[in-house]
């Protein structure tokens, strides 16, 4: 058991987690600002945009990169100077770090070694969108990036489709357009809000079903950072979503998942043959006999 008092005035050999604003420079808080100018050195992910952060507040605290692809050998040095009494605050690009961001594996250091770690208050993304979503905020669930390789997509999507919280993910605007197409062929028709751009000067709100986004996709040049919130399933809702394809044949149910989740035969074949729980020779057979 490790116990820790955040506020005994230590003011060596502390980790500060500090958010940086998403969008809005005036979203920064007076006591990031306080602890910026007062660490050591920043632990910064990109430290270009950082230096544009500092610069804007005047703040001439040294930065040093920590990002994905250091973070190992960067965070043995940060512990290092740790051990000499030195103070480290670690940001990333924007929002808390260690949310989609680097941050996680220093902070797991910092507590195995019995420093203190101390995260400060800020912006976050993700909330901003869940409560302007006007979808239920009491039970949600976070998962940042879906994978980018389309079987893995797909299967996590089918491991969340029973969720009951409220889903929020974060996207590019590459790919928006087809994971909305896979959210109606594997979650259904559910409502969906869309967040782009948040705290910025063109922050904008598209809240409806997925068919309905899908279609606004179809005629919008989608550009900058884009948050989904997705509503949950019911325990109703799941249980009518394991049996959806009761009333389609076979085939029809092979040829849905070609047609919505844009499957090869192979693969829709496979899929049916875990929702109907049957052989999947049985399933093949069934299809191209009677196709």
């Amino acid at each position: 058991m490790k116990k820790q008092k955040s506020f005994n005035k230590q003011e060596q050999n502390t980790v500060y987690v500090v958010p940086t604003p998403i969008g809005n420079l005036e979203d920064i808080t007076f006591r990031a600002l306080k602890t910026l100018q007062e660490v050591s050195v920043i632990a910064a992910e990109d430290t270009r945009n950082t230096k544009k952060l500092l610069s804007h507040f005047e703040i001439a605290t040294p930065l040093i990169s920590y990002h994905e692809h250091n973070k190992e050998s960067r965070g043995r040095q940060l512990l290092q100077r740790l051990e000499k009494g030195e103070s480290i605050a670690v940001v990333s690009d924007a929002g808390m770090p260690g949310i989609s961001d680097p941050g996680y594996e220093l902070v797991q250091a910092a507590i195995d070694a019995d420093y203190p770690v101390v995260v400060l208050p800020g912006a976050n993304a993700a909330l901003c969108a869940l409560i302007g979503s006007g979808l239920p905020s009491g039970e949600f669930l976070f998962y940042g990036f879906l994978p980018r390789k389309k079987k893995e997509k797909e299967a996590e999507l089918e491991r969340l489709k029973h969720s009951q919280a409220t889903l929020l993910l974060y996207e590019s605007p590459y790919r928006v357009k087809d994971t909305l197409n896979m959210l109606k062929a594997h979650l259904g028709n559910r409502q969906v809000s869309v967040a782009r751009e948040l705290t910025k000067k063109f922050e904008e709100y598209i809240r409806g079903t997925v068919e309905e986004l899908i279609a606004w996709s179809k005629n919008t040049e989608l550009k900058g950072e884009f948050c989904l919130v997705i509503e949950g399933t019911t325990r109703d809702s799941a249980q009518e979503n394991d049996l959806w394809w009761s009333s389609l044949s076979i085939v029809e149910h092979v040829n849905y998942y070609m047609d919505e989740a844009d499957l090869s035969s192979k693969e829709a074949i496979k899929r049916v043959t875990r929702d109907r729980n049957m052989a999947k020779r049985d399933v093949y057979q069934a299809y191209h006999i009677d196709q």
